[in-house]
């Protein structure tokens, strides 16, 4: 197999292959900080093993290659190692949590353990030394440990046992190296110890160290570990002290051996925190938060230190497999450089033959602040291999015309990455504020930067350097950023709902922008703002979109110092609340702009009337969709196609265009399960980029076009995709129903009693697609059905001039599909408007009064007349005429009001409401 014939680096000596996907991972920048980081490989290599979201990265530092282990849907909570660095087991928190082990040599899944955890996932994975057993902690309020046989196919433990809450949240755990029938884990406050046996509960033992047992501050425990000499174990601790725990009674039987297990000493190490406790070989090895390593033999006597002034709070420390030749000779203190000449010290007190193999081992450390050190101990260097952003990543910008990507942290980091070169080039520190949002101008010359402090930074493309004074005329986080396309322009939005505009000036010969105005144009978040160019001219238009459900046009023209004019504003949504806009690419004659809301709907806007033209089907993949970008496209591209790329909550996806509502035509990848915060294109197209927000990654991944033609393809042409949309497809009885009613709707519009021959037709009148709507139960609203008849009226008005007076069952389905609700009927919809409209009564039921409820129909929304509730409600009630529905004039409200109070109870519950009166087949 590959797995049995798989040696160390082969994973990058096979050539890549082109993936098979629309979208397939290229590389990842960024890390988790909060888990470990491992060396993967010996000598003067550096290939690192670390987490990034979801994905585990193997990255060849000095060929400057990465390898990604994909197979988690959530973020990856824990992981651990095997000791020869060859079995990478990984673990999740979250819904459906997984257990993945992992053969670092080939990168295949060796085995997935499902089910593991259910309730909340995994906080804490350990493996033991000889790589055939894993331990895990549960991540549940009750936590839950368990000890699995990987290598074993049964999918339950091999014991398990659960901890009381008063043992606090155990987030740590080992093994002992010698004994895999022993672990220990530990909590901010307690350790507790294990013994398992096969089929049996694990035996464990807990132990509370307060101020009183040693009459000493103690400060909260971070890591434990056994002892070499198999009798003892050790637990590190805020304080910078070591608690020593022995074995009291050794003359008992090994099953009693955690029940034994006692704090005797407590040593004062330093005055630091101390974060990281491993045993490596005959040496005790200590991480703290001032980056310092220490080396101390099994008597905890201080051997050597590493120390760097530039290295954070130590994360982890992973050692090489095997020692190098030791140096010539062994200096008390020796100068170095991270970067630059900057000095660090070790310093060596004792250097013994049985330690002097284990302190030559070079290492790898992580830090808390998202920097990985090499340190060659032979050399005594130091050398920074990786340093990522240490906060969220909410911005990243494509340039216009170079292979180059800018990400902006909320630390206030800046940095321009080579895309093509996988490296970066510049970076900038700004240390007031963090970064939320960047945007190059269409020339790439400039990058304008939008900071959580409300400030606004034109900066220089290349250099970083400011091209002029910041301004800080928002009074929130700035969220949008934006460049007209002749850069004359500037314009901002805020989390504060206000619209800032920034005109172009000549200072002192160089181009500047100077404040031109502002405007609170928005009593809700903005989701976008949109430069574009008027039809008629090369000037620019700006338009925002607020989830008020107003878009925005603004007079730039008419605009003056401190008046920003409005030139229109619409509102776009009825229910549903926008959430991204584009300039939907001339694929035809007419120009739209395009919308996408939280209903997963996407509509078409005539750019200049701001008319409605289409609503469609969007993807449907878990959430809508959040940001939306047109990719470029080439000249060998079919005029007549597009596509787009898209994020949702945690997903990114492509879409091909034009828009028809066809579910084939999309695809989506998770991406970052936590939360995509945002994204950008290449200006080629070639490569996709989306920000993870608080999991601190970018992630680069390669667009197949082909890929994604190939899918739609095998999903069918014409109405295929869309029968499958139906209940039932093209053969169940929900289309026969269909037939039948569209069948009768040309009867209805022939007349029903007519006597005359009558035309058969494939085609019925647009004034019968609500009554068929609502026939097969989609109930639309009056704006709704408006814009469903101007869909199909005005669809070929602007090629022929005539307007579409009829529509076909073809059609009529797409135009069904494209509106009706993506997921059905809702009861938690009806049970909202009840917790909003309704009142608490005596029996804690959300109510709504018989008159309340009446009035709010008459009076709210799109209100009915008397005499079209009277209709209504006779009509649902079971009082209609026989022989089907009458005019409203024939109903006498005065009737309809005795009916109500007959057959309405005085207080409604949403239940009462669907079932009864609606008679709607919704399931809970």
């Amino acid at each position: 197999s590959l797995v049995w014939a798989a040696t160390p680096g082969m994973l990058f000596q096979e050539d890549k292959q082109t993936s098979l996907h629309p979208l397939s991972l290229s590389w990842v920048l960024g890390y988790n900080s909060s888990l470990d980081v491992y060396s993967l490989m010996d000598g003067e290599d550096r290939v690192l093993l670390y987490v990034s979201s979801n994905t585990v990265v193997i990255h060849d530092v000095l060929g400057n290659r990465q390898h990604h282990l994909q197979g988690h849907t959530n973020v990856i909570s824990c992981l651990c190692v095997s000791e020869d660095r060859r079995w990478v087991a990984t673990a999740d928190r979250g819904p459906e949590a997984l257990i993945i082990v992992w053969d670092s040599f080939s990168g295949i899944p060796v085995r997935t353990i499902f089910g593991s955890h259910p309730e909340d996932g995994v906080s804490a994975i350990a493996i033991s030394q000889d790589a055939k057993y894993l331990a895990t902690v549960s991540a549940g309020t009750v936590q839950r440990v368990c000890v699995w046989e990987w290598t074993s196919p049964t999918e339950k433990p091999l014991c398990s046992t659960e901890l009381r809450p008063e043992f606090g949240y155990q987030d740590y755990v080992i093994f002992n190296p010698q004994n895999p029938h022993e672990f220990v884990s530990n909590s901010k406050t307690q350790v507790i110890f294990y013994l398992w046996v096969t089929s049996t509960q694990d035996e464990c033992t807990t132990s509370l160290l307060s101020l009183q047992t040693f009459n000493s501050v103690v400060g909260d425990f971070s890591q434990s570990v056994f002892h070499f000499n198999n009798l003892q174990a050790l637990t590190s601790t805020s304080a910078g002290k070591l608690v020593v725990w022995d074995t009291v009674d050794t003359s008992k039987k090994l099953r009693a051996k955690p029940q034994s297990m006692k704090a005797t000493n407590l040593v004062p190490m330093q005055k630091d925190s101390l974060t990281v406790l491993k045993v490596l070989e005959s040496c005790i090895v200590t991480g703290d938060v001032k980056g310092q390593v220490k080396f101390y033999n099994g008597q905890l006597q201080f051997l050597t230190c590493y120390s760097h002034s530039k290295v954070g709070p130590i994360r982890s420390i992973s050692f090489s497999k095997t020692p190098h030749d030791p140096p010539s000779a062994s200096p008390a203190c020796s100068t170095s450089s991270i970067s630059s000449s900057q000095t660090f010290v070790t310093s060596q007190s004792d250097s013994s033959n049985s330690v002097s193999l284990t302190l030559n081992r070079n290492f790898i450390l992580s830090t808390s602040d998202a920097t990985v050190i090499h340190v060659a101990t032979d050399r005594t260097n130091f050398e920074k291999v990786v340093e990522e952003a240490k906060k969220a990543v909410n911005a990243i910008a494509c340039h216009p015309r170079q292979a180059l990507l800018a990400v902006g942290s909320h630390c206030g980091l800046l940095k321009v990455w080579d895309y093509q070169q996988t490296k970066y080039l510049v970076s900038r520190i700004f240390p007031e504020a963090g970064i939320q949002c960047l945007f190059y101008d269409p020339e790439g010359y400039f990058l304008a930067a939008g900071f959580t402090d409300g400030s606004v930074y034109i900066l220089d493309a290349i250099s970083l350097q400011s091209s002029c004074k910041e301004f800080k005329f928002s009074h929130g986080p700035v969220t949008h950023v934006s460049f007209s396309h002749d850069s004359e322009y500037l314009a901002t939005a805020d989390e504060k709902y206000s619209v800032i505009v920034y005109k172009r000036v000549l200072q002192n010969g160089s181009r500047c922008w100077e404040h031109l105005a502002g405007l609170y144009s928005h009593y809700k978040p903005i989701r976008s703002i949109l430069f574009g160019v008027q039809l008629d001219s090369n000037e620019p238009r700006l338009l925002s979109l607020g989830e008020d459900r107003q878009l925005v046009e603004y007079d730039l023209k008419s605009s003056s110092k401190d008046h920003l004019v409005v030139l229109h504003r619409d509102r776009v949504e009825q229910t549903a609340v926008p959430l991204c806009l584009a300039w939907y690419p001339q694929l035809s004659t007419e120009s739209f702009i395009l919308t996408a809301n939280n209903c997963y709907k996407m509509k078409l806007y005539n750019t200049m009337t701001k008319m409605c033209r289409k609503t469609l089907l969007g993807p449907t993949h878990g959430s809508p969709l959040e940001k939306i970008q047109i990719l470029p496209t080439t000249k060998t591209t079919d005029p007549q196609k597009g596509y787009l790329a898209y994020i949702t909550k945690d997903k990114v996806g492509l879409q091909i265009l034009p828009i028809d509502g066809n579910p084939h035509k999309s695809s989506a990848f998770i991406c970052h399960p936590d939360g995509v915060s945002d994204l950008a294109s290449s200006y080629d197209g070639r490569y996709v980029f989306t920000a993870g927000g608080d999991d601190c990654t970018v992630m680069k991944w390669e667009v197949n076009l082909n890929a994604l033609d190939a899918a739609a393809a095998l999903g069918g042409e014409d109405l295929i995709p869309f029968y499958s949309l139906l209940d039932g497809g093209r053969e169940g009885e929900f289309f026969r129903e269909l037939e039948d009613y569209f069948y009768y709707a040309q009867l209805r519009s022939h007349g029903i009693d007519t006597l005359e021959t009558r035309q058969v037709s494939t085609r019925i009148p647009l004034e019968e697609i609500p009554s068929v709507m609502r026939a097969i139960g989609f109930y639309p609203s009056e704006e709704k059905i408006e814009e469903m008849i101007n869909e199909v009226k005005f669809s070929k008005y602007v090629d022929t001039g005539e307007q579409v007076t009829k529509i076909n069952l073809g059609d009529f389905i797409k135009l069904y599909i494209n509106h009706r609700p993506a997921f059905g009927l809702s009861m938690k919809k009806i049970q909202r408007a009840f917790q909003v409209l309704g009142y608490d009564n005596e029996n804690g039921e959300k109510v709504l009064d018989r008159g309340d409820l009446l009035s709010l129909l008459l009076c709210r929304g799109e209100h009915m007349t008397e005499a079209e509730l009277a209709r209504c409600l006779s009509t649902l009630l079971g009082r209609s005429p026989a022989g089907g529905g009458s005019s409203p004039d024939t109903h006498d409200p005065s009737g309809a009001a005795a009916l109500t109070e007959e057959q309405i109870p005085a207080e409604i519950t949403a239940e009462v409401f669907a079932a009864d009166i609606l008679g709607l087949p919704i399931a809970e």
